[in-house]
């Protein structure tokens, strides 16, 4: 009966890389195709679609807004989630639960319906303009990755060596700068990381968010596929997948993607 079950486990795990992986591999085929079409396998070689991604000034102009809105927001979430963690991991104290799901909320809510609910707040009651939006929209989906390896980094922490700093008449904003964050730097540095990679990435919240002369690169890249087809998308995927797969080594060398499942 074990080894039936583990047969039927192994089966579906290949199932799930497969479906995972042959979409990597048609777009990365596509992206160095000689056809002005989509065609896989490419019957021809070229290199000339990564050279479209740089001549076209929409996209330039998208990874502008996409470079700003994923460094500004991973650091404002920072500076709420770092303290916000430290707090959830340091102390016990009534409704801790309560505030630890409020912060990782947005990472339950399916993404179409809380950019839809930003979209009905920000912008239509506020009147918030889209760039502040788009920026607001975005801290609050990254939050929850921040406080998840920041709290991670924190198991890890002799809390011991921030008794004996205060009873040496430090401070405890004191000891916490000089004493916790500089234990928990690579976690710190890997939290920056995978914030800014799901900011840079997101679809489903900037959808709704973005407006006339404001869109992030991913949001430019689904507009351009409703009327061009040609691999330039595919050119531009391949690109972001190459930056985001270094960002994750960066993250694994670091912290180890392991402390995200403790």
């Amino acid at each position: 009966m074990n080894q039936g079950t583990g047969k039927v486990s192994k089966f579906f795990t290949i199932l799930v890389f497969i479906f995972i992986v042959i979409p990597l591999i048609i777009i990365i085929g596509t992206s160095f195709a000689g056809e002005s079409y989509l065609a896989f396998p490419p019957k021809s070689f070229s290199l000339k679609w990564f050279h479209n991604v740089f001549k076209y000034e929409m996209f330039r102009n998208s990874f502008k807004v996409s470079l700003e809105i994923s460094i500004l927001s991973t650091l404002i979430a920072m500076l709420i989630g770092i303290p916000s963690a430290y707090i959830l991991s340091r102390y016990e104290f009534r409704f801790k639960n309560v505030l630890n799901s409020f912060f990782l909320s947005p990472i339950l809510i399916p993404g179409i319906i809380l950019g839809f609910a930003l979209l009905r707040y920000l912008i239509l009651v506020l009147k918030l303009p889209i760039y502040m939006s788009l920026l607001i929209g975005h801290v609050i989906i990254v939050i929850p990755y921040i406080i998840r390896v920041i709290s991670s980094s924190l198991t890890s922490f002799d809390y011991s060596i921030e008794e004996a700093s205060i009873s040496l008449g430090a401070s405890k904003v004191r000891t916490f700068f000089t004493i916790v964050l500089p234990n928990i730097k690579s976690g710190v540095i890997a939290a920056f990381i995978l914030a800014f990679i799901n900011s840079f990435n997101d679809v489903p919240v900037s959808l709704f968010l973005v407006g006339p002369g404001i869109s992030t690169l991913p949001i430019q890249m689904l507009s351009y596929v409703e009327f061009y087809f040609d691999p330039t998308v595919s050119a531009l995927s391949t690109l972001m997948m190459i930056v985001t797969a270094i960002l994750m080594y960066i993250i694994e060398r670091t912290l180890g993607l392991s402390h995200f499942t403790k």
